[in-house]
């Protein structure tokens, strides 16, 4: 078995003892536990290998060198040491060495062999001795181990070091992200107490397409006929859910319907999103340097997107004062554009957007502020997780106005949840309402004309 099998082999309990990962020749003496020995033997020898290639080569030119050159410098100092411990090293073994300290040199280490999974979302570090991953929305436990937190921060500093951003101790929160888009989140002592955490969001194994999601179960056909005509009639959108519910998916998939003579502006914290149109331009804040000066929030980028001449504008997502400048942007001439929220449900979704205007320290009446927000966004789509890792949107919203001091929605689509089956899987179904869309006429003015059938009453799928 080879090493990436071994790494992903994950499950709920402690992994069992394994073979010993190189043989001792005949002088040695022999051992016993012989899967604890080969794993210790296994670690000592990969960090000879490295301490012996830090003295023969320039680490500053390490990454520009490239894989082939740290290779044979890798199968050198193999040879080297073989000849100078009487090792009778096998092929697979050698073979594992040597992913392993490429892996150590160049990439993320132990993780390596788990960026190679499309099927994980998620890679969660707790402190160098516990690895966890998502797959298909549950969480298991792995193999993996990190020599030691020293090695483990390595890792963390490499990540960070490529995008231009730091961790230390005056600063050990850090965003970032990997050249696929992964987005990456660390954390070190002395907030966290029990060693260096890492989590990583994974956005690079998977190219998803609508027809994917439907097919995965997240939506119907009719929903998804209903989002690409929002999108093409240029409807103003906000994206709801709580965390891991799917929000950056399904606004990298909904962007696939915008015309590719329009310009894209995208705004973001740390670049995650995807989008396959030709004409993209993505901006991402920068935060403080070691004298706190230099930062970039995502409202000073919003105010110079404006001059950018953007068609639409897609916010990763909105969580400060630069909510005003997104619902300025929406209203006024810059249709089409999205962005997403963390909230539990649409109504929830406004009410965070009025909590971040008062945050931003503008003084506005409650009811100004909700008719900002009503006259800005148009369509609510809120996606869930549920408890067998399934995703879901679990509601399409329309934004019909004002009464009063209230903001006026409507449902359009909505997912019944009825239970639960013996195996742990959600059971429910996906309905119409027997609303008929407030955007009918801008519908139908696009050219978009929808069947008298389509929003009676019935269960979808």
């Amino acid at each position: 078995m080879g090493l990436i099998d071994r790494l992903q082999n994950e499950t709920e309990r402690a992994p069992a003892a394994g073979p010993s990962l190189f043989i001792p020749d005949a002088r040695q003496q022999p051992v016993s536990a012989a899967g604890d020995v080969g794993k210790e033997r296994f670690q000592a020898l990969k960090a000879r290998i490295q301490d012996l290639l830090l003295k023969k080569i320039d680490v500053t030119k390490l990454e520009e060198a490239g894989y082939a050159p740290l290779l044979a410098q890798i199968n050198a100092v193999i040879d080297e040491l073989v000849e100078e411990e009487h090792l009778l090293l096998a092929d697979a073994d050698r073979d594992r060495l040597i992913e392993a300290t490429t892996g150590d040199m160049l990439g993320l280490g132990p993780l390596e062999p788990l960026l190679q999974d499309n099927d994980i979302s998620d890679i969660l570090v707790n402190g160098h001795r516990g690895v966890w991953i998502e797959r298909k929305g549950k969480i298991y436990k792995t193999a993996v181990r990190f020599r030691d937190d020293q090695h483990l921060l390595s890792v963390i500093n490499r990540i960070v070091s490529r995008v231009g951003r730091r961790i230390d101790e005056a600063s050990p929160m850090v965003d970032a992200r990997l050249p696929d888009g992964s987005r990456v989140h660390a954390i070190i002592p002395p907030l966290a107490i029990d060693g260096p955490g890492l989590c990583i969001r994974r956005f690079g194994g998977h190219s998803y397409r609508m027809e994917d999601l439907i097919v995965g179960g997240s939506f119907t056909r009719e929903m998804a006929d209903f989002m690409r005509i929002a999108v093409l009639t240029r409807l103003n959108i906000l994206i709801s859910g709580g965390t891991g519910s799917g929000k950056t998916t399904l606004l990298n998939c909904l962007s696939n319907y915008i015309p590719e003579n329009q310009r894209i502006i995208t705004i973001e914290d740390a670049a995650e999103l995807a989008l396959q149109q030709p004409q993209v331009f993505r901006l991402e804040t920068r935060p403080p340097n070691v004298e706190g000066k230099g930062e970039v929030t995502q409202r000073e980028l919003f105010r110079n997107t404006l001059r950018m001449r953007p068609d639409r504008i897609i916010v990763g997502e909105v969580r400060g004062a630069e909510v005003l400048d997104m619902l300025q942007a929406m209203s006024t001439g810059h249709d089409g554009s999205m962005a997403t929220i963390h909230a539990n449900n649409p109504r929830d979704s406004l009410g965070r957007l009025e909590m971040m205007m008062l945050l931003s320290g503008v003084a506005l009446p409650e009811k100004a502020m909700r008719q900002y927000i009503a006259n800005s966004i148009n369509l609510i789509i809120q996606l869930a997780r549920h408890s067998d890792g399934t995703r879901k949107i679990i509601k399409i919203t329309e934004i019909t106005g004002m009464e009063g001091d209230t903001v006026l929605t409507q449902d359009m689509f909505e997912y019944v949840r009825s239970g639960v089956d013996p195996s742990g899987k959600v059971l429910g179904h996906f309905k119409t309402t027997g609303t008929r869309p407030f955007h009918s006429a801008r519908f139908e003015a696009a050219g978009f004309a929808f069947a008298p059938s389509m929003f009676e009453p019935r269960v979808l799928g």
